[in-house]
């Protein structure tokens, strides 16, 4: 399977990228600041942009398994602005922490060979 880089493909690959900069960035700062609430809005922002720019990007222009986990990333995002805005710090940690962990699947799952990004780094 070979996809080429299409304007959409760059998009959801440099959202994607940008994600888990600034994700792993928030794990290391402090929580609760304005800086925080900040990021965390450009983080979900970048997310929206990755699992959405997803349904563009098909294998055969058939939906993937993958497709479920960009489903499941838009509603953990819900969920977790939802929970931070009723004051639920607790679950709202847990959702970021597991579309953080989500997103560090995916794009580990990207570099597996035959992949795209397999293929752009390693070929």
């Amino acid at each position: 399977m070979h996809t080429t880089f299409t304007p959409i493909v760059l998009l959801h690959t440099f959202a994607a990228l940008a994600a888990v900069v600034l994700g792993a960035g928030m794990f290391l700062a402090r929580k609760g600041t304005f800086s925080h609430r900040v990021a965390g809005r450009g983080w979900v922002a970048l997310m929206l942009m990755t699992a959405i720019s997803s349904f563009w990007i098909r294998s055969s222009g058939s939906f993937s398994w993958i497709h479920l986990l960009s489903a499941w990333t838009l509603l953990s995002l819900a969920c977790a602005v939802y929970y931070v805005r009723r004051g639920n710090v607790r679950a709202h940690r847990r959702f970021m922490v597991g579309t953080f962990l989500g997103l560090a699947g995916a794009g580990l799952g990207a570099l597996a060979p035959g992949r795209t990004l397999h293929l752009f780094f390693f070929a």
